[in-house]
């Protein structure tokens, strides 16, 4: 609990309550999943692994919206420096089977700016070499959402290490990044200062160009949107949870991390809603990214099995008792285009702006 303290304490005890406001409230949960199959096994193994997510995600969901009407996604954040065709490709049908998707995730040292770019590139390339797993804009231009590995994004790590690239931000933008989704890192000391927030950074020559930035809000961010050098962030929930104390006195953090030792229950979920991650002044949107390693079977055993299933029946009761709430679980990109909805001032039911901006191709 106490690495890196310096950084998020004071942000997160700063930040406002968020009070939900009357009538609806749509709660909008992506799961964003550093995915590597490859962790700690050969090709092999990893195959072995995605034929457990082939079988039983698609079973996970026909029994869970059966039961409550909730039919979780889930998006494959895939390093794209371990590329290879058949891993994608049966990942490719996991997506198809679940309606869920595939976005970029990199794990990099001492790059520059060029061999960033060159990397970045390539991986689109590679996983747009693949059937639905890259979207684009209205102009037709290939669009992707990144995870930093290691945490490190913009070069923040304090010691220099997995990164390299003080105007990342500004590459990652110009390759066609249309959001990051790598917040919260903490404990890790990449974590921002800005916290439980929506925001658009401004890539500069310093490192951690993201510790700052302009608040999503209705109605003010089309500049920011439509900027080169300015990215969009999405955090998920920091926080400190006093329902689990360690020690029976020091409460632990919450980061919005679903492991084997840290499945979602119902207090996370009171505390996802309370953190109130939202575009300001669209209050009945609430925002609510975690994030896993799914490709580890200890991780995945949660993700697919009784810990998931029990939570989504919890989201059922809740649902059930609670005529003005909504849930919506989407993937990352729809999450963005959501996101862009609300700053335009749509309201009402998300689920007719999934493809607001970004379309899958």
């Amino acid at each position: 609990m106490i690495k890196a303290i310096d950084k998020w304490l004071l942000p997160v005890l700063k930040r406002s309550a968020y009070r939900r406001p009357t009538g609806k409230q749509h709660v909008i949960l992506s799961v964003c999943d550093h995915f590597e199959p490859l962790h700690d096994t050969d090709k092999a193994g990893a195959m072995k692994r995605l034929a457990d997510w082939k079988t039983r995600f698609p079973q996970l969901r026909k029994e869970c919206e059966s039961e409550t009407g909730i039919a979780p996604r889930h998006t494959f954040f895939f390093p794209i420096e371990q590329y290879d065709r058949d891993l994608l490709s049966e990942i490719g049908e996991i997506c198809a089977l679940t309606e869920s998707e595939v976005e970029v995730h990199l794990h990099h040292e001492d790059d520059t700016e060029e061999t960033l770019r060159e990397q970045l590139l390539r991986g689109v390339d590679d996983l747009a070499s693949h059937a639905g797993m890259i979207c684009s804009d209205a102009a037709g231009n290939r669009r992707y959402a990144f995870i930093h590995g290691n945490w490190a994004l913009d070069n923040s790590n304090p010691e220099g290490l997995s990164c390299g690239v003080n105007n990342e931000l500004g590459v990652l933008r110009e390759t066609g990044c249309y959001a990051d989704f790598t917040m919260p890192s903490a404990p890790h000391p990449a974590q921002t200062k800005i916290v439980n927030s929506i925001y658009y950074a401004t890539d500069g020559p310093e490192p951690k160009s993201h510790d700052r930035g302009v608040i999503a809000a209705k109605g003010r961010n089309v500049s920011c949107r439509e900027a080169q050098n300015q990215l969009l962030l999405i955090q998920g929930p920091l926080a400190l949870n006093w329902e689990r104390r360690k020690l029976g006195v020091l409460p632990k953090v919450e980061n919005g991390d679903l492991t084997g030792l840290n499945p979602p229950l119902p207090d996370r979920w009171r505390l996802w809603q309370k953190t109130g991650i939202r575009v300001e002044g669209a209050d009945s949107w609430i925002f609510v990214k975690l994030h896993t390693h799914g490709g580890i079977p200890q991780n995945y055993n949660t993700l697919l099995g009784d810990p998931m299933k029990e939570f989504v029946k919890f989201l059922g009761t809740q649902l059930s008792t609670d005529p003005d709430l909504a849930i919506h679980w989407v993937t990352a990109r729809q999450m963005v285009n959501l996101v862009h909805a609300a700053e335009d001032g749509v309201s009402g039911d998300p689920s007719e702006h999934y493809d607001y901006l970004y379309k899958l191709s």
